[in-house]
């Protein structure tokens, strides 16, 4: 499935090709699932610049057809999850050795799809960026969305309190947190506040952007921080360093994964805690939609009209 155009869902189209034969680095797998993520939206309609045509998606699970003759480490038969670049939203996808994980005989290429972005993304935040101890209090927003959920699990596994704010009422049966909120942005705030003794929580988890950023600032603890990693509304606007300061000396970071598994050891480290967790049951792949690969483009109107809850995958 590719892009010629950016634009609405309507854009992406489906194109049939040769299935390739990897160079020295590489290695081609038949695609099995791919993970369906919003920043594939990004990309589609230009938010995100990248050269067209594109051939979206970040993540997919399969199993090996063929390997270039500098790979060592995978071999035919085995079954891999790819991360990282585009190309995902096809029945077959070329990687370079350096993306690919290992699946353990627990992961299934469904599950692997439905939490590789979303688990990694859920390992960084809680792990790496600032690890919060117990009793502490975090607020994560889109709490019952494929990344969220799966932060508001792995935030509580670590013993820290979470507000999990959500879109509706019925979402908010799907979460289990401290506290769930269904407030407007505008009543949110006040609501923290009371949640957490006047305090406010010590890190804002926010991925929503534009529309959120005013009240995700206003529900920080002194000396907390905040930590925007999407734009699911849209970038976040322009805003002065005072109000920091004014906020009671918060800290900002718009961190991305791929900062977080810049190497191969990074990303077999990041694999390796997510998976844990998943074997474990701190984690739930939570799948909830499945579409068509021809289908992609209502998923993501499903996705972008937030209709979805959990994780969505796309099967070829």
């Amino acid at each position: 499935m590719v892009v010629r155009k950016t634009g609405g869902p309507e854009v992406l189209e489906r194109e049939e090709f040769v299935v390739p034969t990897p160079g020295p680095d590489e290695v081609l797998f038949a695609t099995q699932a791919v993970g369906l993520n919003f920043i594939d939206t990004y990309f589609r309609t230009g938010l995100y610049k990248a050269p067209l045509p594109i051939s979206l998606g970040s993540e997919s699970a399969g199993t090996v057809l063929a390997v270039g003759k500098n790979v060592t480490a995978f071999q035919p038969g085995d079954r891999v999850g790819c991360y990282g670049g585009s190309g995902g939203y096809a029945t077959h996808r070329l990687c370079n050795q350096a993306q690919l994980v290992t699946l353990p005989p627990e992961i299934d290429c469904e599950t692997a799809a439905a939490t590789m972005v979303k688990g990694f993304t859920a390992c960084y935040l809680a792990e790496d960026i600032e690890p919060l101890q117990a009793g502490q209090w975090a607020l994560v927003h889109s709490a019952a969305g494929g990344t969220g959920s799966l932060l508001v699990a792995w935030l509580r596994d670590r013993g820290v309190r979470v507000i999990a704010h959500v879109g509706s009422p019925q979402k908010a049966k799907l979460v289990e947190a401290e506290a769930v909120l269904t407030c407007s942005f505008d009543e949110l705030a006040e609501n923290v506040r009371e949640l957490t003794s006047g305090k406010g929580v010590d890190v804002v988890y926010d991925g929503v952007g534009k529309d959120s950023w005013r009240a995700s600032l206003a529900c920080i603890a002194r000396r907390g921080m905040m930590v925007s990693f999407g734009n699911a509304s849209g970038a976040v606007p322009p805003f002065s360093l005072l109000e920091l300061m004014a906020g009671g000396s918060l800290r900002v970071t718009r961190p991305t994964l791929a900062d977080f598994i810049a190497t191969p050891e990074m990303l077999a480290h990041t694999a390796e805690r997510t998976f844990d967790r998943l074997r474990r049951g701190v984690l739930d792949a939570n799948i909830r939609q499945r579409f068509a690969l021809d289908d992609a483009a209502a998923a993501h109107r499903a996705m972008e009209a937030r209709k979805t809850v959990g994780a969505t995958i796309l099967l070829p």
